[in-house]
């Protein structure tokens, strides 16, 4: 059966306390937005239809950057989660299958969860779970397995507050169902608002099924408040490594490691203490991490090792067996298998041949004040510590640089070169030089009393 998602996007969130729409906050280096996409994408859609209001272009660019197949609706005025799934329905005229409304606040619900809803029979089938403290949400009223109707707190009697099951507001029904029954929704509440979760309710009274497909409560955390973006992330952290170490990755201290929405960790990789992975990162099996490492659109092959206290940046691509040592920055840069930059060392828009070593404190100076430019260092070539590297530089292959060298132009293969003045040495001045500072010390300090 065809399947469409509705995901409703167009709140402010003003408890964020911020001019950025609550759904471009971002958890595990991706915004709340996305994670509801590619939640919803597990469903394997036909369709995908965001629905935006608050800050409507930064909202639809992000979810295009995302999936440029998605499909806008615009809520101008915010009347509720019924009013917003109306304003996204005339995209779906004539489609025929199964809708799914989802949050872009609500990051963290899972693809099982979801496949559960599809394949529930009932007309109706909301998401809903059994809260630790309901507070102030939505209550299901149940009887005999069956779900009869969604009460919001504000409208819901004492008694209906003390019921425990309660709803994450997702809900699935077919397209032309959800259709009439959003066409017949009014706002006679205590919000005046036009309540999605109505929509029960009306199906119940024209003899139609509904039904709760139930999830734990974490799963259906909405995020509201700053304080519900770091639980969202502790929750979306605990779960990925537990998900890693399953699958055979090593974390040495798991609860101080970090990863991304899109992290990929092949097996029999250690990671150490302490390390953050953001957007982009693959790190292939048999490699490791060491304590202290940022990592951020880079892939390292089989067998590297990285750390500790080293920083790798967006297009950062090491070969198998590369050694990147304590402080150690790369941008942009491509290692080739065997090479060691052990320390203190920043190579940015460079190519580094197989088996080359870089010498502690080499720079390659890629930027001119106005555009990048590259640096190419040829296999098995030694550079000394301390070399400048000025781009646009090639140094050949098996070549060498004498420490502290300043390099401007081209080293070809098998050559050495010496950028660097000849040092002068004059016997016996040092101490000439010291007793003139000292003399010139005292005469201040009484001139100045």
């Amino acid at each position: 059966m065809a399947t469409a998602l509705i995901i409703l996007a167009a709140g402010q969130g003003t408890r964020m306390n911020s001019d950025l729409p609550k759904v471009l906050h971002k958890m595990a280096g991706a915004p709340l937005l996305v994670h509801a996409m590619a939640a919803g994408a597990t469903a394997a859609p036909d369709r995908t239809i965001v629905v935006t209001g608050h800050g409507g272009e930064e909202v639809a660019a992000a979810a295009r950057a995302h999936d440029e197949t998605v499909e806008i609706a615009h809520q101008g005025e915010q009347r509720g989660t019924g009013h917003a799934v109306a304003e996204a329905l005339p995209l779906l005229e004539g489609f025929r299958g199964r809708v799914i409304v989802l949050f872009g606040d609500t990051p963290l619900i899972r693809p099982e969860t979801l496949r559960a809803m599809l394949a529930a029979a009932s007309d109706v089938v909301v998401l809903g779970f059994e809260a630790t403290d309901p507070g102030r949400y939505g209550r299901l009223i149940v009887h005999g397995g069956h779900l009869y109707g969604i009460v919001e707190w504000k409208d819901a009697t004492e008694d209906q507050r003390q019921i425990r099951l309660c709803n994450s507001g997702v809900i699935a029904a077919d397209a032309a169902l959800l259709r009439r029954l959003v066409a017949g929704l009014d706002d006679r509440n205590a919000s005046g608002e036009f309540y999605l979760t109505d929509i029960v309710a009306a199906a119940r009274a024209e003899g139609l099924t509904a039904e709760v497909v139930t999830c734990p409560e974490a799963e259906t955390l909405g995020v509201n408040t700053r304080a519900d973006l770091a639980a969202a992330e502790r929750a979306f952290q605990a779960a990925m490594r537990a998900a890693m170490m399953a699958e055979g990755v090593t974390l040495v201290a798991p609860e101080t490691v970090f990863f991304a929405h899109d992290t990929v960790i092949g097996r029999e990789t250690v990671i150490g203490p302490n390390v953050v992975f953001g957007p982009g990162v693959t790190v292939e099996s048999g490699a490791e991490i060491l304590p202290f490492c940022h990592l951020e659109g880079c892939h390292i092959s089989q067998g590297a090792r990285v750390g500790p206290f080293a920083r790798l940046r967006p297009g950062t691509e090491l070969g198998g067996d590369v050694h990147v040592g304590n402080f150690v920055e790369i941008k942009n840069a491509i290692l080739d298998r065997g090479v060691k930059v052990g320390h203190l060392s920043y190579l940015g828009d460079a190519q580094v041949g197989e088996h080359t070593n870089i010498g502690a404190g080499t720079i390659t100076c890629n930027y001119d004040g106005v555009a990048k430019h590259r640096t190419e260092i040829g296999e098995r070539a030694f550079i000394g510590s301390d070399t400048m590297l000025v781009a646009p530089v090639k140094v050949g292959a098996r070549a060498l640089t004498g420490s502290g060298s300043v390099i401007t132009e081209d080293v070809p293969d098998d050559a050495v070169a010496i950028g660097r003045a000849r040092q002068v040495v004059k016997p016996g001045l040092s101490a000439k030089l010291f007793e003139k500072f000292k003399s010139e010390t005292v005469r201040r300090q009484k001139e100045a009393e």
